[in-house]
């Protein structure tokens, strides 16, 4: 694409706090929902309401989306990684967008995406996470091109113009490209070491619920 007709480059800045206050305020909802559905049984028995099972069942669904949310929290959140490598790679733009299918994880939806550039081939397919933590593919990805930052063997962060989603993403076929990275330049890993993708960070749980 000739330069002239690429898009404004995203503020990063800008970019970073949207997907931050995101992040924040589906931590405090499904906390909140957690501990409300915990007091729930408390509260209904402090105001005169009977022993029974109806009572006590708030309980468990409380249990079960803190537990969810920690997690959500502990394996799919990668905001501050995301900032690390905008701090360390510069934003590319790629002129292509393909979305090759989603999978519904508790660390959130995982989708196989491929950016490349028209008349180019060879582009790796990446898996992506939204970084706030949302479960939504960004509207009008695929209309488009979206800019990247990072290195497509060990992984980077797509953002799409006009839209202030973030996603992380590494390699689809990681283990496959175990020697690849291994024998890369020092200079390139010790670029990714510093941007915090030198290592596979999604950690999948065990259960799916389809794609």
């Amino acid at each position: 694409m000739d330069p002239m007709n690429e898009p404004v480059a995203p503020d990063i800045e800008r970019v970073s706090k949207h997907n931050a206050k995101l992040l924040g305020r589906d931590v405090v909802g499904r906390l909140a929902t957690g501990v409300a559905l915990l007091a729930l049984p408390f509260v209904l028995t402090a105001l005169g309401a009977p022993n029974s099972l109806f009572v006590v069942l708030p309980i468990p669904a409380g249990m079960w989306v803190l537990l969810y949310l920690s997690i959500r929290i502990a394996n799919g959140l990668r905001l501050g990684v995301c900032k690390k490598v905008l701090r360390t790679y510069p934003l590319e733009y790629r002129t292509r967008v393909d979305r090759k299918h989603a999978q519904w994880l508790l660390l959130g939806t995982v989708y196989t995406v491929k950016l490349s550039e028209r008349g180019r081939h060879g582009a790796p397919h990446m898996r992506a996470l939204n970084a706030s933590a949302v479960r939504r593919w960004p509207k009008g990805a695929e209309d488009g091109g979206a800019w990247f930052a990072g290195d497509p063997l060990f992984g980077g962060v797509m953002i799409v113009p006009g839209s202030l989603d973030m996603l992380f993403m590494q390699p689809a076929k990681w283990k496959q490209q175990e020697q690849e990275r291994a024998q890369a330049d020092p200079a390139r890993i010790a670029r990714a070491q510093q941007a915090g993708i030198a290592k596979l960070l999604e950690r999948e749980p065990k259960m799916s619920y389809g794609t």
